[in-house]
């Protein structure tokens, strides 16, 4: 079995759960601003809230707008696609919205089993595509902060998974090594794309079975395989 030093995780869909985060906080602002008064239901909330975010995301993980971008469309959009008018929605939304979503705290299942298990063997970091602010809550919140030594995020590194730049700084700022890195995510685009970028080993986290045409090193459904690999 390869010898490594520095394992590099991916937070979002990887151990921080964003959809249940995500869909916690929405129900809660779902309910506090009596939404099901304009015809709709919280699941209808939830899923759009996914489509229009996912929408932004790829747009700002291929450099074509900013952060200030995501903030200001992502509720505006919503209530649009939801046929509600934009006088029926919350002035703070978006601002309540991202106060509340990081303090949730549910992560993927076994996530901590797994990190207690690696964090005797390796040293362990993050690299992440989120916003400096907003990533420091989402692991405080959830308990997985100690876990880790180095967090490398695009704000930090003025540049986004797949680009080599925020791998090149995540391993000098680690003093780590291709030869005895591997980066762990879920993000085919981003994550792997990225690690093969850099000539990193890496490992798919598919919670979802997702079938794909990109060949992987690894592939996992469940982060305790990871157990089996490292």
């Amino acid at each position: 079995m390869k010898q490594y030093k520095h394992i590099f995780f991916d937070l979002d869909h990887t151990l921080w759960d964003y959809d249940a985060n995500a869909s916690e906080a929405l129900c809660e602002l779902f309910e506090h601003y009596q939404f099901a008064q304009q015809g709709i239901a919280s699941t209808q909330l939830v899923s759009t809230f996914f489509e229009v975010n996912e929408e932004l995301w790829d747009l700002y993980n291929s450099h074509k707008i900013q952060r200030k971008d995501i903030r200001e469309r992502r509720f505006p959009f919503i209530f649009k696609r939801l046929g509600i008018d934009k006088r029926h929605m919350p002035v703070n939304i978006e601002q309540e919205y991202i106060a509340l979503a990081p303090t949730k705290p549910n992560i993927f299942p076994d996530a901590l089993e797994v990190l207690d298990y690696l964090k005797t063997k390796y040293e362990l970091h993050i690299i992440t595509n989120g916003f400096d602010d907003i990533q420091a809550k989402k692991l405080k919140y959830s308990n997985l902060a100690p876990y880790f030594d180095v967090i490398i995020t695009s704000e930090t590194a003025n540049s986004r998974k797949p680009n080599p730049d925020i791998f090149n700084l995540a391993l000098e700022r680690t003093g780590g090594a291709l030869a005895t890195s591997m980066m762990i995510g879920d993000n085919l685009k981003a994550d792997i794309a990225g690690a093969v970028a850099v000539g990193m080993d890496h490992v798919w986290f598919n919670p979802n079975k997702l079938a794909t045409n990109v060949t992987v090193q690894h592939q996992i459904s469940n982060l305790l395989e990871l157990k089996s690999i490292l």
